[in-house]
């Protein structure tokens, strides 16, 4: 017991888990993991649900969760050390899953389970595994099936690579600017790069590509010169652009041949084929259907948008002819212009502390549960560990996790700590606890941090994954919360809870500012409000590029030829902005090449059109102020959040609505109706 990585008493020991604990924890758990799977393959084992949970589902859970404590700290306090101990691990944890979701005799034995002997939730975990063990090879034979394990092992290393190299190449750039340059900057932005340049020794400011800093210069500096400086340096992140140690360019061409290759052993035409199975949608044309429809809805908008901001550019900035890198700020200060606000004055009144106790306030009203601070060893002092409970009854718990530093990767996710689970090896009931992972910026001068509005509608959407997964009243670890939930549904809870950020009930007490403490006035919200479509068209032509261009490149593209064509074809059909050349966003498109969204990027935009529907049926059962239904609320929560992945998504979002869901709510609330 002195390996932290083997305890598991309860929470993970984030603060003594070392890069030296790795290997001898892994070690041992397939060690383990690897004798439950000959145990419960025997011929003499039962065929029983129970019986194979008790047995197999219990060491592989521990694997699971060890694993899951050393692949988050690997995304959120990355070292040579650690990254070397996980890079090691990682093959012979690969091969272990590989090898269990083919094992032929398991399949066998899962398939002389009688459903008859299950209940409704194992019967959908049943019927998943049968599906998974297909998808994972289980019917392949001889060399086919060797090829495939190879594959599998082969796409781990080239993912964990594809993201350090994201990492790596956002890091390693900088550039100290000096006062001049950063006129039109926002104060705390500058203090903040004046902090990171003094801790280096260092004089000016620096800037970096991490968004709490490339962002507000996008938005706000003056300079054209250096907003295109940090334009080319981001869109050129770890690709054939930059530094050649960080180029993506080969693995992403070997990601996607090995993909193929693996969906044309599985018996599939290309890999969109595989990726649709476990999904809501039918088949990749449906998608590419779906996508280039709503295509068409938004174009007008977005014409309309660029048009607009032509003009101002041109009358108004003295920008007759707008470079790529000059969009941002033209838009930033049209909306200041139009709607005479500016996000820097927004940001004043959203406190991290406020912003918070307002996300909470609303979830315990709505899904009638109570939010405490609790305590857990973390892998970081800004980390906070918070448990939710109903009745006083423990439903669950998570680790917020809201900073940006060196060594956490980008972005903003949720990921699963434990599942809630009736465990067959105690009978005792297992609760969940997730991890909610942001990057905003820390707090200058002994004040709090500040975040945008974008950042608070962040917050409530990774919190809308974390309520999925924990609010979950399904005991059977493989369809409990968000697990065993069709990709493309997974988004729902997530975007639903954006909604409640344009709520004046729900700002009015997540907003404090941040030196006089008054609220977000009134009139200020009615602005924001009037700009909350500002070029919805183009931000809905934006995610259907990205969404098209990984559905054609997984179904159409040769992946023995270059994916720059049909990057550029797809732009040329969807995007009324034209990219530069030399942008290459595909280069860090993590949430296909490392993130589980290969040819399900879609997922989003599909998703919305739930999330929209959902969240109508609040503003059609809304009080006379405005405030949301509770009684709505308790149905939603029962019919979409307890049921977690227990049954189709389609059958959960029928028994909250009624019916099948519309586009008429999405195309309304982004004004496109």
């Amino acid at each position: 017991m002195n390996n932290p990585l083997l305890d598991f008493g309860d929470l993970p020991l984030f603060d003594r888990i070392r890069p030296e604990h790795v290997a001898p924890a892994i070690d041992q758990l397939l060690v383990a993991a690897n004798g439950a799977l000959e145990t419960v393959t025997q011929p003499d084992f039962p065929a029983q649900w129970s019986a194979v949970a008790g047995t197999l589902d219990v060491a592989t859970e521990r694997l699971g969760r060890a694993w899951g404590a050393v692949s988050h700290l690997n995304s959120v306090a990355d070292s040579p050390e650690l990254r070397a101990a996980y890079n090691e691990a990682l093959p012979r944890v690969t091969e272990f899953w590989t090898r269990l979701g083919a094992d032929e005799r398991l399949y066998a034995k899962y398939k002389a389970i009688a459903p008859d002997t299950l209940n409704a939730e194992q019967r959908q975990a049943h019927s998943n595994a049968k599906r998974n063990f297909v998808l994972s090879g289980a019917d392949l034979t001889g060399a086919a099936k060797e090829r495939f394990a190879r594959i599998q092992e082969r796409q781990a290393e080239l993912s964990q690579k594809f993201s350090e190299n994201a990492l790596d190449a956002t890091e390693a750039w900088s550039h100290y600017a000096t006062e001049a340059e950063l006129d039109g900057v926002p104060s705390d932005v500058k203090q903040a790069a004046r902090a990171l340049a003094q801790g280096e020794g260092r004089g000016g400011y620096k800037l970096t590509l991490k968004m709490p800093s490339y962002l507000p210069v996008m938005q706000f500096a003056r300079s054209s010169a250096l907003r295109e400086k940090l334009y080319r340096a981001y869109v050129t992140r770890a690709s054939d652009q930059g530094d050649p140690a960080f180029d993506n360019s080969a693995l992403i061409q070997e990601i996607l041949a090995l993909r193929h290759e693996e969906a044309r052993l599985l018996g599939y035409r290309n890999f969109g084929e595989v990726s649709v199975v476990a999904k809501m949608a039918d088949t990749p044309e449906q998608v590419v259907s779906f996508l280039r429809d709503l295509a068409r809805k938004a174009r007008p908008h977005a014409e309309k948008d660029v048009a607009d901001l032509r003009a101002f550019a041109a009358s108004e900035l003295g920008l007759p002819d707008p470079q790529p890198w000059d969009w941002t700020y033209i838009g930033e200060k049209l909306k200041e212009a139009r709607y005479a606000f500016s996000e820097q004055e927004v940001k004043q009144y959203f406190t991290a502390p406020k912003v918070l106790g307002g996300l909470f306030k609303i979830v315990e009203t709505l899904f009638e549960v109570a939010i405490r601070k609790d305590s857990a060893p973390v892998w970081h002092p800004s980390v906070e560990f918070y448990r939710i409970e109903r009745q006083g009854q423990l439903v669950g718990q998570f680790y917020l996790d809201p900073s940006a530093r060196t060594g956490k990767r980008g972005g903003a996710w949720m990921d699963d700590v434990r599942a809630r689970w009736l465990r067959p090896d105690t009978g005792r009931l297992q609760t969940p606890v997730a991890h909610l992972v942001c990057n905003f910026a820390s707090g200058v001068d002994g004040k709090p941090p500040l975040l945008t509005h974008d950042d608070a509608t962040t917050l409530f959407h990774e919190f809308g994954h974390g309520l999925h997964h924990m609010l979950t009243q399904v005991n059977e670890h493989d369809v409990s919360g968000i697990s065993g939930v069709e990709w493309d549904a997974v988004e729902l809870p997530s975007q639903f809870m954006e909604n409640f950020c344009w709520e004046w009930d729900v700002l009015r007490h997540m907003t404090a500012h941040v030196d006089t403490g008054e609220p977000l006035p009134r009139a200020l919200f009615d602005k924001m409000l009037a700009a909350k479509n500002f070029q919805s068209g183009l931000q809905t032509l934006r995610q259907i590029e990205f969404a098209l261009f990984d559905m054609l490149l997984h179904t159409e593209h040769d992946p023995a030829g270059d994916f720059m064509p049909l990057l550029n074809r797809v732009r040329a059909e969807v995007a009324v902005l034209p990219a530069p050349a030399f942008s290459r966003t595909a280069h860090t498109f993590s949430h296909i090449f490392a993130g589980g969204y290969a040819a399900g990027y879609y997922s989003y935009k599909w998703a919305e059109v739930l999330s929209a529907d959902a969240y109508a049926a609040f503003e059609e059962t809304a009080g006379k102020d405005g405030a949301p239904s509770v009684e709505t609320g308790r149905k939603y929560r029962q019919a979409i959040l307890e049921a977690g992945g227990s049954r189709p998504a389609m059958e959960s979002f029928k028994a909250f609505r009624g019916r099948e869901p519309s586009l008429d709510a999405l195309l309304r609330h982004q004004g496109m109706a």
